[in-house]
C-alpha cells in the first residue's frame, strides 16, 4: 500500500468558491484520513502519483467517504495489479486491457517526447502496447457523439423555450469539475439547464464496454477500460453510480490515469522514446485505424460552443457561419460569439472557463441577467489542455510555457466535423440501432442531479473573490 500523507485542512477550496464544511466532526475528519483523503493529498511513495483532491472541485467538503476511497484506488497500482493478474496462469482472470486517450493528452506526449502529435500518439501506443495493454484508442470519436448529441439536444431546447423555463440558457456538460460544481452547491438553479449528453469519457465507456466488448465476444467485467486524461477531476466522474453495472459489478470506465501518470509509468518502465517501437491507434471495430489523428474545432478543448453554434445557426435560421469571432469580455476565459442578422441577435452564446469566472456567471444567472442561450463551462482556466493532470507546474500553478507548445501542437491538427465522420455514422447504426432509438438514448446520456445539502448545512456559496 502506498503512503499517504494528508494534507492540512484549508480555509477555502482553492478553486472552488464554497468554503470547507467546519461542521464535519473530527471523527469524521480522521476517518477520511485514514482513507487516505482530506482536503489535501494522496501522495506517491513508488508508481502512485500525486493525486491532488483540492487541484479541483473535489475537496473533503463535498467528496464522500466511498468516493474517497474509490478515488485513491484509480492510481498506477491498478494497471500494474491487473497486468500482474494477466501474467499469471488462471487464464478465468485474465481480463482485456483497453486504454482511451482523451485528444486533449496527446499534445502533451507531443510535448515530451519532441514529436508531432501523430507521432507521439503512435510512441505512447507503442509502449502502452510493450506493457500488456490490449489496444489503445483515440477517444475523439466519442467526443464526436457527445457534440452531435448536444447540437440536438440545444436545438430541441430553443424550439421550446417559450413555455419550458427551464430550457435556456444549456449549459455544457462535458468537464466533470463544473457538473460537480452544479450539482452539489448551485443545486436547482443550474442542474435542469445543463445538457444530458454524456461527456466524452463515459461515452467512450459505454462504447469499450458495450460494443466493443461485444465484438470481441467479452463480457463488460472481462475488459479493464483505462481512460488517459488531462485533469483529475475525470477520476470522480468515473465513479458515479450511474456509470456503474451492479450485477457484473464493472464500470464503463474502471481507472483514470492523468497523463502525468503515465509519463510516470514510462519513468518506471525506464525506457526512453527513442527505444519504444510505433505502433499504430486501435479501432473500434476491431480493425487499426490509419485515419490519422484529428481534432474538433475549438481553442483546445472539444469545441463544443463551435459546433452548437454553427449547427443552430444553419437548423434554426437557414444561415451558414463559416468563421466565429469572439468578443472577450472580463478576460481570455469569459468570452462570448453573437449571431445577428438585419441588426437583430439571434443567437448568444458564451464560453466561460475557471471558477472565478463561473462565480460571475452565477452571480448573473441569480439576477436573472443571462443573455445567453448555450454556455461552454470548464473548470480549468484556459480549458482542458491546462488540466492540472498534465500541465501543473511548480507551486501549483500552471506550466505557461507548456501549455503554450501544447497549444500549438493542438491547433496544428487537422479539424473534422462530427457529421463528416463516417465510423460515427456507422456506430449509430451497428451500435445504436439509429440516432433516435432507447439505446442511443441509454448510451449517450445521463442526468444530472440536484445534491445540494439544505441551508442549514452548508455555506453560502456566493463568496465574493
Amino acid at each position: 500500500m502506498s503512503e499517504v500523507k494528508i494534507g492540512r485542512k484549508k480555509e477555502k477550496c482553492e478553486n472552488c468558491t464554497k468554503q470547507c464544511n467546519k461542521k464535519k466532526s473530527d471523527e469524521s475528519i480522521n476517518s477520511l484520513q485514514e482513507k487516505g483523503v482530506a482536503s489535501g493529498e494522496v501522495r506517491e511513495s513508488t508508481s502512485v502519483q500525486q493525486v491532488l483532491l483540492s487541484a479541483c472541485l473535489s475537496c473533503d467538503g463535498c467528496v464522500s467517504e466511498d468516493e474517497g476511497k474509490r478515488i485513491s484506488q484509480q492510481n498506477l497500482d491498478e494497471i500494474n495489479h491487473v497486468l500482474a493478474i494477466n501474467k499469471k496462469c488462471d487464464t478465468s482472470k485474465h481480463k482485456i486491457l483497453v486504454v482511451s486517450v482523451c485528444p486533449q493528452s496527446l499534445p502533451f506526449f507531443a510535448v515530451k517526447f519532441q514529436l508531432d502529435v501523430p507521432a507521439a500518439a503512435q510512441k505512447l501506443c507503442g509502449f502502452l502496447k510493450s506493457v500488456g495493454v490490449h489496444y489503445v484508442f483515440d477517444s475523439t470519436v466519442a467526443a464526436s457523439f457527445s457534440i452531435l448529441e448536444s447540437q440536438r439536444e440545444f436545438v430541441q431546447r430553443y424550439r421550446r423555450k417559450h413555455h419550458d423555463a427551464n430550457a435556456m440558457p444549456m449549459f455544457t456538460s462535458s468537464c466533470p469539475g463544473w457538473i460537480r460544481y452544479a450539482e452539489h452547491v448551485l443545486g436547482s438553479l443550474v442542474t435542469p439547464h445543463i445538457c444530458n449528453s454524456r461527456s466524452p469519457q463515459q461515452i467512450m465507456g459505454s462504447l469499450v464496454k458495450d460494443f466493443f466488448a461485444r465484438q470481441q465476444k467479452l463480457t463488460p467485467d472481462q475488459v479493464f477500460h483505462v481512460v488517459v486524461a488531462p485533469c483529475f477531476d475525470k477520476k470522480l466522474e468515473a465513479v458515479r453510480e450511474e456509470f456503474y453495472n451492479s450485477i457484473l459489478e464493472t464500470r464503463d470506465v474502471d481507472c483514470v490515469l492523468t497523463s502525468g501518470e503515465i509519463l510516470h509509468l514510462m519513468e518506471q518502465s525506464k525506457v526512453t522514446v527513442e527505444e519504444v517501437d510505433s505502433a499504430p491507434l486501435d479501432h473500434v471495430f476491431g480493425e487499426t485505424s490509419d485515419s490519422g489523428v484529428t481534432r474538433h474545432e475549438g481553442r483546445g478543448s472539444e469545441g463544443f460552443l463551435e459546433h452548437i453554434f454553427k449547427h443552430a445557426a444553419k437548423e434554426l435560421f437557414g444561415l451558414d457561419v463559416q468563421e466565429i469571432v469572439y468578443k472577450t469580455l472580463r478576460n481570455r476565459d469569459f468570452q462570448e460569439v453573437a449571431l445577428e442578422r438585419d441588426g437583430e441577435t439571434l443567437l448568444q452564446f458564451a464560453a466561460v472557463y475557471g471558477f472565478r469566472n463561473i462565480q460571475t456567471l452565477v452571480h448573473r444567472m441569480r439576477k436573472g441577467k443571462v443573455p445567453y442561450q448555450l454556455v461552454e463551462v470548464l473548470s480549468c482556466p484556459g480549458g482542458c489542455l491546462s488540466g492540472r493532470g498534465q500541465a501543473e507546474g511548480e507551486g501549483g500553478r500552471p506550466d505557461r510555457p507548456l501549455v503554450q507548445q501544447m497549444e500549438e501542437h493542438y491547433s496544428s491538427l487537422p479539424v473534422r466535423l462530427p457529421e463528416t465522420n463516417p465510423e460515427v455514422e456507422r456506430l449509430y447504426q451497428d451500435w445504436l440501432d439509429g440516432h433516435d432509438s432507447p439505446c442511443a438514448q441509454q448510451c449517450l446520456h445521463t442526468q444530472y442531479k440536484n445534491h445540494t445539502q439544505p441551508p442549514s448545512q452548508t455555506v453560502n456559496p456566493d463568496i465574493q473573490w
